[in-house]
């Protein structure tokens, strides 16, 4: 069987970037079960409700969702079962001294394949207010009106 090359994406999570200024991300390892990677090479998961935690020295995603394994036994894993993430010991030691700081905490962006093994992108972010959500809102209609205004100028000029 040929080696997997390149990046294939599971799952991810669109609200976190509404919701949240991303300040940093990091590309983390996951700790997984067999049943977890056979669920996720199907394709399913949710990183919905999803957040990550420095807990002991240790990094760890708690709430996403990774369904069981329809063919599965005895052997299945928990769905929202809280797994290690890898990092290394420098990136971990910057995490805690950020998420400690009012409002920072660290969000799963996206779950994949690279090169056949499943990692995680974190973001180190920070909260957003109501009002920055609207003004953020606001910019994407106002980028998409003025390439439509564009494009149907360009359309009238080569008529």
């Amino acid at each position: 069987m040929a080696k997997e090359t390149g990046r294939k994406l599971i799952a991810q999570n669109k609200k976190a970037r509404h919701d949240y200024h991303i300040l940093d991300t990091y590309e983390c390892g996951l700790v997984l079960t067999g049943t977890e990677v056979k669920s996720l090479r199907q394709g399913r998961a949710s990183l919905a409700d999803g957040f990550a935690q420095i807990d002991g020295g240790e990094a760890w995603l708690h709430n996403v969702h990774i369904p069981e394994y329809s063919q599965g036994t005895w052997t299945n894993h928990s769905a929202r079962r809280r797994r290690k993430l890898l990092l290394h010991r420098a990136e971990i030691d910057k995490l805690i001294g950020k998420t400690q700081e009012t409002g920072h905490t660290l969000v799963p962006l996206a779950l994949y394949f690279r090169d056949g093994r499943a990692k995680v992108e974190v973001a180190l972010a920070k909260g957003k207010k109501e009002y920055d959500k609207r003004q953020t809102l606001r910019e994407k209609q106002d980028r998409r009106e003025a390439e439509r205004a564009m494009s149907a100028a360009r359309r009238r000029q080569r008529a």
